[in-house]
């Protein structure tokens, strides 16, 4: 977790919430912050292995990484330059 960390210029922390709250939390977060810039979401909910990477695809953005073998799971995305 520490090396997502120290890559990533924004945090958001998802843990506890469940579908579709850190979804709607993670769009809303995106909006505010600068094209190119990345965003790391630490999250509990089983449902995010699916949805963050829908998002990303949908939204356009890009998942860097992504850490689901423990949790929390970790997704590292980079808010598109469009």
């Amino acid at each position: 977790m520490i090396k997502l960390i120290m890559t990533s210029q924004h945090t958001l922390d998802t843990q506890g919430l469940r579908c579709p709250e850190p979804l709607m939390l993670i769009r809303k977060t995106m909006r505010y912050i600068n094209h190119g810039e990345t965003l790391l979401i630490l999250s509990d909910d089983p449902a995010t292995v699916y949805d963050v990477p829908n998002f990303c695809r949908f939204m356009n953005h890009t998942l860097i990484l992504q850490s689901i073998d423990s949790l929390p799971y970790q997704y590292l995305l980079k808010k598109s330059d469009i």
